[in-house]
């Protein structure tokens, strides 16, 4: 008979719960959470402490502990982030008495600009699209999902499980539904509306053949036989890291996220608005946004060069 779970682990599994009931939390946020939360249960047991006693300094160790094992500043800081919340459902449940990491400061996130692509190497890995697959639907969609995703930055889950019912009808703009379950609205470039259009004529194609064997037409623009009825993430990296090959370029510097990073660096150097871009990008804050500010540097050189009366 497999052991009963501990009170730690119940106690995070309510926590997820509520997470999950109230806050909307998507489920790769509450898969994070959980992955983080059982790693403190699981330092604390062996510490021979418990999530319901455990101090600041408690708290502080462990977080010293997951330095000396070399993770990331990011990593360090999203532990920090779930035990927080967690110990915040425990206090205003009346489990705990108070929040024993509110006023631990940690380890901070970076500021450094993820990795990103020149547009000359974006327009390489659109033109590889069409020609990395192994059937023309094969290429159909891949060149689908490369457009649209450097014409919207949308993050990877976000595009992977549109509805075909969001782009039916040649839209101009698509409704997103992000993290947290908020929505946006993104608008389509020319090339990615011409791409969808002809990936949708393949999808049809496709919906028409299972209807015709009494099969249900798929939810997704880019269904797939997995669990979750569309094509995932993992399997979108690979087609990536298949396309850069086809591309001529290091697979290793292409990523569905240096892609959502060249799209915002791109549109700030064009002289987009740093608002309009976090609107976008789905960001909560504009301060996640700022990390692109680096590509204005230079535009603001040149224009106080060419403008400023004691610049000649």
């Amino acid at each position: 008979m497999p052991a009963a779970p501990s009170l730690d682990h119940r106690l995070i599994s309510r926590f997820l719960d509520a997470a999950a009931a109230e806050a909307g939390a998507a489920r790769n946020t509450l898969l994070a959470y959980g992955r983080d939360l059982s790693d403190f249960a699981d330092w604390c047991a062996r510490k021979g402490l418990d999530l319901g006693s455990i101090d600041r300094a408690g708290v502080e160790a462990y977080l010293i502990d997951c330095e000396a094992e070399g993770l990331a500043r990011s990593t360090r800081a999203r532990r920090l982030s779930a035990i927080r919340q967690m110990f915040r459902f425990a206090y205003d449940e009346g489990l705990r008495a108070d929040n024993p990491a509110l006023r631990i400061t940690g380890p901070g996130k970076s500021k450094r600009l993820p990795g990103t692509l020149s547009h000359a190497e974006v327009e390489r890995l659109l033109e590889a699209a069409g020609r990395t697959g192994r059937s023309p639907s094969d290429r159909l969609r891949n060149t689908c999902l490369m457009e649209l995703l450097y014409a919207t930055g949308l993050r990877v889950s976000e595009l992977v499980s549109l509805p075909v019912a969001a782009v039916r009808g040649d839209p101009r703009l698509i409704l997103v539904r992000g993290k947290g379950g908020k929505e946006r609205m993104v608008p389509l470039s020319d090339p990615a509306r011409a791409a969808l259009r002809d990936w949708l004529t393949c999808w049809e194609a496709q919906a028409d053949a299972l209807r015709a064997r009494r099969l249900p037409a798929p939810r997704h623009l880019f269904p797939s036989r997995g669990k979750e009825g569309h094509l995932s993430r993992v399997r979108f990296f690979t087609l990536i890291k298949e396309i850069c090959v086809t591309a001529g370029l290091d697979p290793s510097r292409v990523s569905p996220h240096v892609l959502r990073h060249a799209f915002a660096t791109h549109l700030l150097a064009g002289g987009a608005d740093l608002r309009a871009i976090q609107a976008l990008m789905g960001h909560a804050d504009v301060s996640s946004t700022e990390i692109y500010t680096h590509v204005l540097e230079e535009r603001l050189k040149r224009l106080v060069l060419d403008h400023h009366p004691l610049a000649e």
